[in-house]
């Protein structure tokens, strides 16, 4: 969380007082936003990221077993404490993934909104390891729990 909102904070130093925020199709900013506001959506985003999903991942390691729709129900339920390992860890995993995706566009937008050499055209790959890895963890989850758990012997 530290390192995204460091990113922010330089990106906000290189962003000049109206930042580019919509793009045609040769790759000149049309549409603008002021740089102040653009940090604070994204200040928003950050803390509503963490905040929100890391207290629905305490949440859901509260939930009695029989309502979460897994698969091998009694296995897992006899495992809880797996179970919770498993549901906080795929929630770490999303939040941070989600902070590294706030962190590249912001860096992006900073990048293409300078004297750079990169165009915006040079970012087009960003959607598809974005899209790629978010799918890729959200099926982590539900295909780790169709594993029944090891049962401890002790």
């Amino acid at each position: 969380m530290l390192a995204v909102f460091g990113v922010v904070v330089y990106s906000y130093s290189l962003f000049s007082e109206d930042v580019g925020v919509h793009f045609d199709a040769q790759g000149k900013a049309d549409e603008f936003m002021h740089k102040s506001s653009i940090f604070y959506i994204i200040a928003g985003l950050i803390l509503a990221n963490n905040v929100l999903l890391l207290n629905l991942g305490k949440q859901l390691t509260k939930l009695p077993s029989h309502l979460l729709p897994i698969p091998h129900q009694q296995a897992w339920s006899s495992e809880r404490d797996q179970l919770n390992e498993h549901l906080l860890n795929w929630v770490f995993c999303m939040v941070a993934m989600i902070n590294t995706v706030i962190a590249m566009s912001v860096f992006a937008l900073a990048t293409v909104n300078n004297a750079f050499a990169h165009k915006i055209g040079d970012f087009e790959g960003l959607l598809y390891l974005v899209v790629i890895s978010l799918i890729i963890i959200l099926v982590a989850l539900p295909v780790r729990l169709m594993i029944a758990p090891k049962v401890d012997p002790s």
